[in-house]
């Protein structure tokens, strides 16, 4: 029942987003459109709460299979708000809370990886403000989750989803969203086993390399937000 629920939403998202909004989407990998073997989703450039209308550029087997397997990484501060922690609950069984720390709710949240598991993070770790910098005004960075993730992962492909933000259609903080906007992303997708022959370090090292990896693609990647 509960993947059913999920399924409805993730469907109904993707069919108002495609009534209300314009939508471009751009493949810069030449390896593209073939959705069947992802099991990594990176969501780079995390802007606003209204971040699920990209769900408009997946096709709808694949919103089956994310109701079915998504495993997500949620901020203990997000899912404690009443109205918007139940929907990112109904929105994805496979949410785990997560305190942002070192700790036992992120051991909990690798430990809900299985090997069908496809794991949706945004690598940034919190939501960029309209300045560009985070809610405490320090510089927007890539945090090492996602290198945890991915020193699990022996197979599948990883898929880059580069955001080109949604500031001009909802600000954090900003009640309602506006319609009739343009949404820009890109899209690379690269098998993680050849993304991880990229680094020749190992440990702490190699952990660091994935991260200023990601961080770099975060800052080259990303289409222009419009206005």
């Amino acid at each position: 029942m509960r993947t059913l629920v999920s399924f409805f939403i993730l469907l109904s998202i993707k069919v108002i987003t495609r009534i209300f909004y314009r939508v471009e989407v751009n493949w810069i990998s030449p390896l593209k459109e073939d959705w069947s073997q992802i099991r990594l989703i990176s969501f780079m450039n995390h802007t606003s709460l209204y971040e699920p209308l990209y769900i408009v550029a997946l096709p709808v087997s694949f919103l089956w299979r994310l109701a079915r397997k998504m495993v997500i990484p949620g901020a203990s501060k997000t899912m404690n708000r009443p109205l918007v922690g139940l929907f990112w609950k109904l929105f994805s069984p496979g949410m785990k809370t997560i305190s942002r720390q070192r700790d036992k709710t992120w051991r909990d949240f690798m430990d809900a990886i299985n090997n069908r598991s496809v794991i949706i993070i945004a690598p940034e770790g919190r939501m960029k403000r309209a300045t560009g910098l985070d809610v405490k005004g320090n510089k927007m960075t890539v945090r090492s989750g996602i290198a945890d993730i991915l020193d699990v992962l022996e197979e599948g492909r990883i898929l880059f989803a580069y955001s080109g933000g949604l500031h001009h259609i909802q600000e954090p903080g900003q009640r309602f969203p506006k319609l009739f906007k343009k949404i820009h992303m890109n899209l690379e997708l690269i098998e993680i086993a050849e993304y991880k022959k990229i680094f020749q370090s190992e440990g702490v090292q190699w952990k660091k390399d994935v991260v200023e990896d990601i961080r770099s693609r975060l800052e080259n990647n990303c289409p222009e937000q419009p206005e």
